[in-house]
């Protein structure tokens, strides 16, 4: 597996070992103990979240707080999104700033998004099942999001705006400015 850090260094993008042939092709999608080699620590995930989406759904920008923050590793199953990560620890120098990275069931490449980062991604092709490994479970009351059009974070989704398909929940998430954060000095993944 192959590990490379993005513009912002605490997200990883995971690029695993595909052996193919005739038959179709193999690949260890996760690796404990080769995360563990390049991050220096274990994360230990606890939750495995699948999603399906048609053309244009665009889910995020999503987090949640302490003590409920998630460590998220993320994946296209079928068909292509576009990930995003933005900084959202106060203090970063890469705060409010954000990756953002083609996921595909062709290229298998994963997204390694820590604590402290809002996430969401929209679906590039005709459909998609996207599945992310979590470090935390789901808590209701801790769940946040930002708004994906916040014009601070200069995000391009990469499709025209109009075949955006949201949640309710996500038109009406707040801009960086007014949104909950997390400090620089929390712990990233533990």
């Amino acid at each position: 597996m192959k590990f490379t850090r993005t513009s912002i260094p605490d997200v990883v993008i995971c690029e695993p070992k595909v052996f193919g042939d005739h038959r179709g092709y193999f690949s260890e999608t996760f690796r404990e103990d080769l995360l563990f080699d390049f991050l220096g620590f274990k994360i230990k995930f606890c939750q495995d979240n699948e999603s399906m989406s048609s053309k244009g759904v665009l889910r995020g920008l999503h987090y949640q707080l302490a003590p409920f923050a998630q460590t998220k590793l993320v994946r296209a199953m079928q068909g292509a999104v576009l990930d995003v990560a933005v900084d959202i620890r106060k203090g970063s120098p890469t705060f409010g700033k954000h990756v953002a990275v083609e996921l595909s069931a062709e290229n298998k490449r994963q997204l390694l998004v820590p604590r402290g980062f809002a996430h969401g991604f929209v679906v590039l092709s005709d459909t998609a099942i996207f599945a992310y490994k979590v470090d935390n479970y789901y808590s209701p009351e801790n769940d946040r999001g930002l708004l994906f059009n916040d014009p601070t974070l200069g995000i391009d989704w990469m499709l025209e705006k109009d075949i955006f398909q949201l949640s309710d929940k996500d038109t009406k998430q707040p801009l960086l400015e007014n949104a909950d954060l997390f400090d620089y000095n929390q712990s990233l993944y533990e």
